[in-house]
């Protein structure tokens, strides 16, 4: 894959920013009293793996004006060597603005994680075009990868515009784009035909095309294949076929990506990946990995694979680096993964957790 040589920004991701509340000791909400504080969104997660790296970073996003929730979520991503735009919006008083919140325990053993997001008056829904100087962006000062998300393109009408006018500069422009379909049923009531409409007109410009079967299937409308046996060497012969059936429906696009995971308890899970590029496949058999917390794994390997081909490598090299950089976000308690280097990730990979002196 071919990348702009005149760049400032390495990637790019529009999001809506806002913070996780954790309980201590992988306890349930409901009986907890004392949480983990952290600055979030699903897209600065994928990027926090190239930013560790020393890749130039950027997300596009909104704030209210004078929040200190606001000023936490500056800080945090200034620590994370991310660098951000976004306008400063009015509170509009106590009913007002205000930065997502996502409240989320761990989950132990046999008892699963959950997951309650309170996005009421979310600031993050009015990104809007008009807000952010594209041409200066990508014509003059240069992006190797826009990454965008389902998340943020179906936030609301504003957002789906957003994300869609970034694409098409973007494209116009000669910069790649990644997209994480990200189909959450909840996001696309009552919107269902618009959604479809935008998610394709993305897509159809997109190099990088990353999701689950479902998320093929329910945004952009491919037939997936007939439902085979139940062991993980069928599911993997049923996605390549839906993959196959996703290029032909849109052949701008020639890398393919999704993660595999099979849940043993919250505590352990089989994780594997599937990632086609041009004509080659890659298949990463699911292997078990030890799970402190879940949320983020799949953002920690989009944004491996996305650092992988950045770097130039190919593709089974980048898939791998997505694998473990997945399973190291699942070995901490942030979102995000912040590797050391490169050696890192590769140790994990390879099954070797020595010490290192």
């Amino acid at each position: 894959m071919k990348f702009k040589n005149n760049y400032q920004y390495s990637i790019v991701v529009p999001t809506s920013m806002g913070v996780r509340i954790t309980p201590y000791d992988r306890q349930p909400v409901h009986t907890s009293d004392s949480f983990f504080l952290q600055a979030t969104s699903a897209e600065s997660n994928v990027i926090s793996i190239a930013a560790a790296l020393g890749k130039p970073t950027m997300v596009l996003t909104t704030f209210v004006k004078d929040s200190p929730i606001a000023q936490i979520i500056k800080n945090d991503l200034m620590r994370r060597h991310i660098s951000y735009r976004g306008v400063e919006v009015e509170q509009g008083g106590p009913w007002g603005y205000r930065h997502q919140f996502n409240i989320a325990d761990s989950g132990y053993g046999l008892r699963g994680p959950r997951v309650h997001n309170d996005r009421a008056g979310e600031v993050g829904r009015t990104l809007s075009i008009k807000d952010f100087d594209v041409h200066q962006l990508f014509e003059k000062e240069g992006v190797q990868l826009l990454h965008l998300s389902g998340l943020i393109a179906a936030l609301s009408e504003e957002t789906s515009q957003f994300c869609l006018a970034l694409a098409q500069e973007a494209h116009k422009n000669g910069t790649k784009i990644s997209f994480d379909l990200n189909y959450r049923a909840s996001f696309w009531k009552n919107r269902e035909r618009e959604l479809a409409h935008t998610f394709k007109e993305i897509a159809s410009v997109s190099d990088i095309l990353i999701g689950n079967e479902e998320d093929f299937q329910l945004a952009l409308g491919i037939k997936g294949p007939e439902a085979g046996g139940k062991g993980i060497a069928d599911q993997i012969e049923n996605f390549k076929e839906m993959i196959i059936n996703v290029k032909k429906a849109f052949p701008n696009a020639h890398t393919f990506a999704t993660t595999l995971r099979e849940v043993i308890s919250a505590n352990e899970h089989h994780w594997g990946a599937i990632v086609l590029d041009e004509n080659t496949w890659t298949v990463i058999e699911p292997r078990p990995i030890p799970v402190l917390d879940r949320i983020g794994g799949g953002d920690g390997f989009v944004g491996g694979l996305l650092y992988g081909f950045l770097q130039g490598w190919e593709s089974q090299k980048a898939a791998q680096f997505g694998w473990a950089s997945g399973a190291l976000v699942s070995t901490v308690l942030y979102d995000f993964g912040q590797p050391a280097d490169e050696e890192q990730v590769w140790s994990i990979w390879e099954g070797n957790a020595r010490v290192k002196r």
